[in-house]
């Protein structure tokens, strides 16, 4: 004889809330995520550390000079470069991107369906990149234009405002601390509008999974679902852009002088690959189901997530004793 129950919970609809309840799905399914994770972040975190490190190896330098990697500074000259300088950067960008929008939409659905209890599989997960791999493209393509756009208008107006200056008799001297002072100034101008961009488009890859949209919808709709919410949208993308960042720039500066001092094969240099490795692909992890979660807590606000779907799944699960964790798990939202 099965028993039905349904677990209402009121979740404070902040970060530690959206990471509270990211860490119990990924729980709730370790050996799924831990199989998603291994097959898809492991990989990407491994050639954020070691790709600096490889393009130093694959084009060693004939003279002393020093040019700036990707992370940290390599010795590497070549006064005539050739396609293979170019081919490895291409290769290794596509590679990254592929294994991004594999990890984003297979991580993305099944944290959506875990979120509801409902029963996830890797089968599902990966058959559901056949679906959302065009999208999630399309839509990170359409977002990167409008950035390049946007960067290339502030150029021009930045060329046009210089030539003005120019016809009106005024000098503009590059090396004056007033112009350092102004280029400071756009600089960190331009920085804040990119991070707000991306405050706003943060939920447009898990809109793209679940919603079956692509293109600018997402992004539009993101900004939507968002609204009284940037502010924890904002922290996810400080707490974790901060973290992977430093801990990617860290690694891949620690793991090329262990290879440099050691081997590139000894015991240091690989413990060091695999220990970084590790701590990035969790981060990572944790960061694509807290979007999942936020999309979650952002329908419930803005009164998308109804009481019926509860009833929905209500009927379909059963909630054994020891299955706490996987019972279907709704947000509530009390406005005052």
């Amino acid at each position: 004889m099965s028993t039905t129950a349904t677990a209402y919970y009121s979740q404070s609809l902040n970060l530690w809330g959206v990471l509270s309840e990211s860490k119990r799905i990924i729980n709730a399914h370790s050996r799924h995520f831990l199989a998603l994770s291994v097959t898809f972040l492991l990989p990407l975190s491994f050639s954020l550390i070691i790709y600096p490190t490889l393009q130093s190896t694959f084009f060693p330098s004939n003279s002393i000079t020093t040019q700036q990697s990707l992370f940290i500074s390599l010795p590497y000259t070549s006064p005539h470069p050739n396609k293979s300088h170019f081919l490895l950067p291409l290769l290794y960008t596509v590679f990254v991107l592929l294994l991004f929008v594999f990890a984003v939409a297979t991580i993305s659905y099944s944290t959506f369906h875990g979120f509801y209890g409902r029963p996830v599989k890797l089968f599902s997960s990966f058959k559901s990149t056949l679906y959302s791999f065009l999208p999630l493209v399309s839509t990170l393509l359409v977002s990167q234009i409008i950035v390049v756009l946007i960067l290339t208008l502030l150029a021009l107006l930045a060329a046009l405002i210089y030539k003005s200056l120019q016809l009106l008799g005024l000098e503009v001297s590059f090396e004056s601390k007033y112009f350092l002072g102004f280029s400071i100034f756009v600089g960190i101008m331009i920085g804040l509008g990119l991070i707000w961009l991306q405050v706003n488009w943060t939920l447009g890859g898990v809109i793209v999974v679940v919603e079956s949209k692509w293109g600018y919808e997402p992004l539009q709709r993101s900004a939507y679902l968002l609204r009284g919410m940037k502010g924890v949208a904002l922290s996810m993308l400080l707490f974790y852009g901060l973290v992977i960042g430093f801990l990617v720039w860290g690694c891949s500066t620690s793991v090329a002088n262990a290879g440099q001092a050691s081997g590139w094969w000894s015991w240091a240099f690989v413990l060091q690959i695999v220990v970084c490795s590790g701590f990035i692909t969790l981060l990572m992890l944790h960061n694509v189901a807290a979007n999942v979660v936020l999309y979650m807590y952002c329908k419930a606000l803005q009164g998308e997530l109804a009481f019926e779907i509860a009833e929905e799944f209500a009927c379909e699960y059963v909630s054994l004793p020891f299955d706490y964790e996987k019972v279907p798990h709704v947000v509530s939202v009390v406005q005052v």
